[in-house]
């Protein structure tokens, strides 16, 4: 059955509030020229994800009434705006992204990550289970997580939440089992007050190029801890470019049982499984 054809929720209006040591025949070394983005070339702009309906459309032509839901789903107010197409799970992705700012850019890790999902979805049993994305950007892991049939909470922080719901929204509605979730988190900062262990719990959460020359590390860390639990399973994708990076790695590796999963050598990414080490 395809998912497009189906009736979706539109998602609720936003609220802000507060290894590599085991590598063995698993792993997998992807040769160059698989490491191409699968960008889909001469797409026509209202050509929305495959046989989704037109949003757009659909919301123009419900009046004034539905001006307010209009609004909702517009993007953060950068003065530019670049499309990427992109092609997984059999449908057509779209994303909207502004060099302006790291959050909305889809950097390689991201790419890298949505290859391996699509292609070890039945392995990862994704299909139902609950996702979390940790900087999510513009939205694409956590599209392709639900396209792949999981329960998908995309977050990040408030600036970028505009263009990460409007990318969900646009690719998602009336696509998918269920309909994504789009939340502030800003790492190390109230996480048992907007994330508590008792509510929430994660088969998997999703990571892709968090690590970089920023001085957020340690408090990147305790989220990953945080929303870990015992069976939830964080699944890592990064560019390696700084030695800051390798020294985050070693760091996680003496809290997480870490497992290489996949390299792309030609990028220098890597694709980390890992679970919390408990006493």
């Amino acid at each position: 059955m395809d998912m497009c054809s189906s009736s979706a929720k539109h998602p609720v209006l936003l609220e802000k509030t507060k290894t590599e040591d085991n590598e063995d025949k698993s792993q997998v070394k992807f040769q160059e020229n698989e490491f191409i983005p699968k960008l889909q070339e001469n797409t026509v702009h209202s050509q929305v994800i495959g046989e989704c309906s037109d949003t757009r459309k659909d919301l123009s032509d419900a009046g004034s009434s539905s001006l307010p839901t209009l609004q909702k789903f517009l993007p953060t107010n950068y003065n530019s705006y670049t499309k990427e197409h992109y092609s997984y799970a059999g449908k057509n992705i779209i994303i909207q992204e502004s060099i302006e700012s790291y959050g909305a850019v889809v950097w390689p890790g991201a790419v890298a990550l949505c290859q391996y999902l699509e292609q070890h979805s039945t392995e990862l049993k994704l299909q139902g289970a609950t996702v979390i994305e940790i900087g999510a950007g513009p939205g694409l892991v956590s599209i392709v997580a639900s396209l792949l049939g999981a329960h998908v909470t995309a977050t990040d922080l408030p600036d970028v939440l505009g263009n990460l719901q409007y990318n969900i929204f646009e690719n998602t509605h009336n696509c998918t089992v269920h309909q994504p979730e789009v939340r502030e988190l800003v790492w190390g900062e109230d996480l048992e007050l907007n994330f508590p262990k008792s509510a929430y719990y994660y088969d998997f959460i999703l990571a892709t190029d968090v690590v970089y020359h920023h001085y957020f590390l340690d408090k990147l860390l305790t989220t990953m801890i945080h929303l870990c639990q015992p069976g939830t399973v964080l699944l890592w994708a990064n560019k390696f470019r700084f030695s800051t990076d390798y020294e985050f790695l070693e760091k996680f590796k003496q809290i997480f049982n870490t497992t290489l999963l996949a390299e792309f050598p030609e990028s220098t990414v890597k694709i980390f499984k890992a679970t919390l080490k408990w006493d």
